[in-house]
This record gives structure tokens, sequence and C-alpha cells, in this order.
């Protein structure tokens, strides 16, 4: 039975962490806003069995807790079903998801769907529109791997034009159906000022959650939704111009404001929790 999908409200923060090592679950936790707990690239084919039993035997607060399975198209996907119905968790990432058929045999799940092949980017918009599907990722390097490419950056650090044209076509696909779209993880770890320049704009752009490959990136990512003070004292001070301007569009500091501008600066205030 399929259902209508909540809205996402784990972000913005959402850290992976291997679930064959149970050591680390409740650290994970502890340290994101929710935690993906990973059956798929990051368990060891002959520890993803045990990786299945930690699941029930090392619990977390199902509300901030995703899993990842295996791709539907594998033989692990049914097995991580399985080990699924003996736990509470309820919302899983399904790796390698291509197309509406896949989302559907999740129908009693809330589902983000990994869009990180060449099919899967394609067929987003349908994925999105499933009842069931509460969000969509992208995954930067395995697309490019499924084109048969090599990097999914150039030298400067910047995404290739088809790992940028992926990322728009995830984000547009999701808010084309209210859903959440969550931007990839950024794979150099050290490079702490990259990741704070990429989650600026992913949150500028409308993403509701970046994902993290280790903890130390979760406090870039979650400054990056968090507005400034200058920011949320700018945004106040544009909505009471708008009041006292009393007009459908009028300037402001040498500006021309109308409807999406003032929805923009009520985006700031929401994030800022005002």
């Amino acid at each position: 039975m399929t259902f209508a999908a909540r809205p996402f409200i784990m972000g913005p923060a959402l850290l992976f962490c291997p679930a064959d090592r149970p050591e680390r679950f409740a650290k994970a936790a502890d340290r994101a806003d929710a935690v993906i707990l990973d059956l798929e690239d990051a368990v060891a084919p002959e520890a993803k069995r045990g990786a299945r039993e930690n699941l029930a035997a090392n619990p977390l607060d199902p509300a901030r807790t995703l899993v990842r399975l295996n791709a539907a198209s594998t033989a692990d996907f049914e097995a991580d079903l399985a080990a699924l119905a003996k736990t509470p968790y309820r919302t899983v990432m399904l790796a390698k998801a291509e197309g509406v058929e896949q989302v559907r045999e999740l129908a009693g799940f809330e589902v983000i769907a990994l869009c990180e092949t060449a099919l899967g980017v394609l067929n987003a918009p349908a994925m999105a529109a499933e009842p069931n599907v509460v969000g969509l990722m992208w995954g930067a390097e395995d697309l490019v791997a499924s084109l048969g490419g090599t990097s999914s950056r150039k030298d400067d650090g910047a995404y290739r034009a088809i790992a940028q044209h992926a990322r728009s076509t995830i984000l547009l696909s999701a808010g084309a159906f209210r859903k959440a779209a969550i931007d990839a993880v950024y794979t150099a770890i050290p490079d702490l000022s990259g990741l704070a320049a990429e989650s600026d704009d992913a949150a500028a752009s409308g993403f509701a959650a970046k994902a993290c490959i280790h903890p130390s990136q979760v406090t870039a990512v979650r400054r990056a939704y968090v507005p400034t003070d200058e920011a949320i004292a700018a945004a106040r001070d544009l909505l009471a111009a708008a009041d006292a301007a009393g007009t459908g569009v009028f300037q402001h500091q040498g500006r021309m404001i109308d409807g999406p501008i003032l929805r923009h600066a009520e985006a700031v205030l929401r994030r800022a929790g005002v």
C-alpha cells in the first residue's frame, strides 16, 4: 500500500556510517542531524551479512535514521529488505535508483531515490512523482563512472558540465513534486573551505540537505543552512519595507522588489526559526 510522503525534516547534515561498524552508530547520531546506515558501497561483500544484523542489534532513533539499500537489481536487495523487517526503520535510500518500478517495490517505506546513473537521472522526475518518495539525491562519482568517464570534477575542483546538469536535474525534479533534494557528498575530506562553498551553494539553490562522509564535514554543512545575523536583519528590513510600500512591485536599496524576492526573504527567516 502506498501513501503520501511527509515532508523531509531530517536535514540538513546527513552523515553516512558503514553498517558493518556498529561502534560508530551512536557517535554518528550524536554528530549529525541524521545518520545514513550504509549497506551498500561502504560495506565489503563478505561483511554485508553482519552489517544487516547490526541494524537490529544496535538501534538508533528511527526519526533520525535512514538505511541505504543495495540497488534493486542486485541479489543483496532482498536480503536488505529482510533485515529491515526486523527493525523500526522505515526511511530508506535506494542506491542506483533507476525507475518507478523499483521505488514501488518499497511501498511500505519512505524513499530517498539516489540517482547516480544516467538512467536514474533521466527517470528522476517520474520517481519524484511516486507517493512514497520523500526526496531525491544524486551521486557524482557513480554517475560519471556509469558514463565511462574518469572524474566528476575539473582540476580546480568545480564540477564538470555533465555533473552540474545532473545536479540541476535532481533539484528541479524534486522541486516539481515538492520533494526534498539532497546534495551529493564532497569527497575531498580535508578541504573544508571547498565543502563550505559547495554547501552554501546547495542551501541557496534550494537543496534541503547535503550528505557527509566524515564527521568533520557536519559543521560546515550546518553552518550553510543557518542564516547570518546580517541576512536575518536584511530579510526583516525588506519585508517591513514591503508592508510599508503596500504595492506589488517597489524599489528597496536600489533593487526592484517583487513577490519572488519577498519569498527569498521569507525563506531566510524560516531557516532562522523566526
